[in-house]
């Protein structure tokens, strides 16, 4: 079973068991923390997909550590005005080992069926019809 949720201002897949990198979480080392904000949950051919979320679903996991990534150059610079900046940049991170995924409350994505889709296209052709008379 794997899930994709979003936290930080991305979103990431997941399954159980997955050690993952996040955006900083303000949490101590050892300590569960859930994401509510879960927008797919699926196991083969059974998705369950949100509009825009999965209400009462949620992904656990633990934090196993805070740190910092590497370091990524920053160069400013500008050609013939005798202006350069150079310095460094090392992102915040938390790293989470995936322990749960529970999706309670969700409902399964079904395809629009084409007879739904013929029915819509004629009501719709039939207002039209009648607007121009």
């Amino acid at each position: 079973m794997y899930a994709v949720f979003r936290t930080g201002g991305k979103q990431y897949r997941v399954a159980k068991g997955d050690i993952q990198r996040f955006e900083k979480i303000e949490a101590e080392e050892g300590a569960i923390i859930s994401f509510d904000d879960v927008l797919l949950i699926g196991e083969g051919t059974d998705i369950k997909v949100g509009q825009p979320a999965l209400s009462g679903s949620s992904v656990t996991g633990k934090v196993l550590r805070q740190g910092k990534s590497k370091k990524v150059p920053v160069v400013k610079f500008k050609r013939r005005q005798n202006y350069l900046r150079q310095g460094t940049h090392r992102q915040f991170f938390t790293e989470v080992e995936i322990t749960a995924i529970s999706a309670s409350g969700s409902k399964k994505a079904t395809p629009k069926k084409e007879s739904e889709a013929l029915t819509t296209k004629k009501a719709a052709s039939k207002k039209s019809t009648t607007k121009k008379d």
